[in-house]
């Protein structure tokens, strides 16, 4: 059953949610601030006197922070509103209409689910999720749900000009390394791109558990679309900071990979996503990926007696696979790959 028709009329935890007080999420211990994270205008990245000055800051959040946020980013507002509504009115739709889409199944493309890997974890996430692929978006989005009517349209529009952004913040991470601007592209191979229209509902006691729990990114980069309600916290010299959303601004983080191919000069950082007892939460995650038979190696340019590489070369398919399994009880599966 899905959380969101479990809990329509419950006054309490269930008891599957909730964790062991070791692992709580102390809600009253989170910093906050105006800009928790950087926040990086993008105007001029593609060329003129601000580019070098818009590489250089990606770079530095991308070294310091692991997560900065994006403005000017070019995707228009009419796009960005059209796809919190759209998801907005999937998860408002009836049960029945929405368990045509449900899956345990993970190797289904598109499905919805509940959690986060039902069939491996001990408790439970207070989350529904929509999962879809949606690169290349003719390949899937006869899969994606027809209700509401313009679903498809929507979310194919949204797919597209985030894929446009992500490749401009791959070309700028890449340069800001020293790299050819096209060398996280092709490091990628072919790529896969997912999505993940995350349903967080209101919670009676969301002291007592995780919308999902600190965890690291198992992908090359995240871009994040947040609606207005607060639950995104970033750990960061050792305390839990929120990242409030800011409005016209996109959230974006460095996962796995990156940390990899950079060979560790960027880092994939824990964060977490909590709840609350007054309003639900809309957070829709593009994920980029790359494709499950491209090697993750660092270049040579970033490999010398002064830095080894730290993990071996391995395949995004055999790192996911362990990362899929293992589920969220760990913080990142890349000490698996350590070379020493």
């Amino acid at each position: 059953m899905l959380l969101s028709d479990l809990m329509s009329h419950a006054t309490s935890v269930p008891y599957n949610y909730i964790r062991p007080i070791c692992d709580r999420p102390n809600l009253v211990d989170v910093e906050t601030a105006d800009v928790s994270i950087p926040l990086i205008d993008l105007r001029g990245i593609h060329g003129g006197g601000d580019r070098s000055r818009i590489i250089r800051e990606i770079g530095m959040a991308c070294r310091t922070n692991g997560f900065f946020q994006v403005k000017n980013h070019s995707i228009p507002e009419t796009t960005i509103d059209a796809m919190l509504n759209v998801a907005k009115e999937f998860f408002r739709l009836p049960e029945s209409e929405r368990l045509k889409t449900y899956s345990d199944d993970t190797s289904k493309t598109t499905r919805l689910s509940t959690s986060f890997n039902v069939n491996t974890e001990k408790v439970s996430n207070w989350r529904d999720y929509l999962r879809l692929h949606c690169y290349p978006v003719e390949q899937y989005v006869n899969e994606w749900p027809s209700n509401p009517q313009n679903f498809r349209d929507v979310v194919s529009e949204y797919s597209k000009q985030v894929r446009e952004l992500t490749l401009i913040l791959l070309g700028a991470i890449s340069e800001s390394l020293g790299l050819d601007g096209d060398y996280m592209e092709k490091a990628l191979g072919k790529q896969a791109q997912q999505m993940a229209v995350n349903y967080y509902p209101r919670c009676p006691q969301p002291e007592l558990t995780y919308g999902l729990p600190r965890h690291k990114d198992p992908n090359a980069i995240t871009i994040l679309l947040q609606d207005g309600v607060s639950g995104l916290q970033v750990l960061r010299g050792g305390k839990w900071v929120a990242v409030d959303p800011i409005p016209d601004t996109l959230v974006i983080n460095i996962g796995d990979q990156i940390q990899a191919l950079s060979n560790d000069r960027y880092k994939s950082v824990l964060h977490r996503a909590v709840v609350n007892s007054d309003r639900e939460r809309i957070s829709i995650p593009t994920f980029y990926c790359p494709s499950p038979d491209a090697v993750i190696e660092p270049p040579r340019l970033l490999v010398g007696k002064e830095h080894p590489p730290i993990y071996r070369s391995f395949t995004y398919a055999e790192y996911y696979d362990k990362f899929w399994n293992q589920g969220l009880q760990s913080a990142s599966c890349l000490d698996i790959f350590k070379t020493t």
